[in-house]
């Protein structure tokens, strides 16, 4: 795989950066990434991701374009509305790079469906609304050893954080909200959520998506980032893995 002169006048600033260059070019067009939710993270994610020269992208969401999407998923125009947003989202990325290779899932995803999306899959990026969501994409992201960013965001405060469970040292998605049941999750339907921050929270996680496939400087991994626009803060915890969790049986 090499990088035509058309990728190179494309992608000029990611070269001359000594921590991408031309190899790690190549591994971003070699690499495949599925994203879960076209929706407040995954809608900057998608169009970063895209520019930044992905080779393939899996977009899954089974919702539809609503106007209420407009103020913050910046990826859809007002005439996407009623638009399943997988669709709507693949389009924007032929407009944005036609050089990324776009497949779609209009499903929602749950235990048993999870595993087959990693088929194939480098990285995954999880910016689901539901916890159900979450739960069956971060199982699923361990057993097949996929890194997994998970993002939220809600009001004016973000979460981000890498799991790579099946590491002796890093946690998995279950160490950091442990094994009980299902719980609801507050969404922006019903707590608000300010779209600059969502922009924020799906620039950060394409950036650690990035990372994965070309690794460079400290990621997330074993670390949470708690963004709170209020109070213009961001913090960074330390994550430890649970002794007593289930990634332990596969931690290597």
């Amino acid at each position: 795989m090499t990088l035509s002169d058309e990728e190179l006048a494309r992608y000029a600033r990611h070269v001359i950066l000594k921590e991408v260059g031309g190899s790690g070019q190549l591994r971003l067009k070699a690499a495949s990434v599925l994203v879960i939710g076209a929706g407040g993270i995954g809608s900057p994610a998608i169009q970063y991701l895209a520019a930044a020269g992905v080779g393939r992208l899996v977009l899954v969401d089974d919702d539809v374009v609503d106007a209420s999407n407009l103020a913050r998923q910046t990826i859809y125009a007002t005439a996407d509305a009623g638009t399943a947003k997988v669709e709507a989202a693949a389009a924007a990325v032929a407009r944005l790079n036609p050089q990324v290779a776009v497949e779609t899932r209009r499903i929602r995803i749950d235990a048993a469906a999870a595993p087959a999306l990693l088929a194939g899959i480098d990285v995954v990026l999880d910016g689901s609304d539901n916890f159900a969501t979450r739960l069956a994409v971060a199982d699923a992201a361990l057993a097949a050893r996929v890194p997994l960013v998970a993002a939220s965001v809600i009001q004016l405060e973000g979460q981000l954080g890498v799991f790579r469970g099946w590491e002796a040292d890093k946690p998995c998605y279950r160490c950091f909200v442990g094994n009980g049941p299902e719980r609801e999750a507050a969404t922006c339907a019903d707590e608000g959520v300010l779209g600059p921050v969502a922009g924020i929270m799906g620039s950060l996680a394409a950036l650690e998506v990035i990372r994965s496939c070309v690794p460079f400087g400290e990621d997330m991994a074993g670390r949470l980032l708690l963004v709170d626009a209020l109070a213009m803060r961001f913090r960074t915890l330390t994550l430890p893995k649970d002794p007593g969790c289930r990634c332990g049986q596969v931690a290597t």
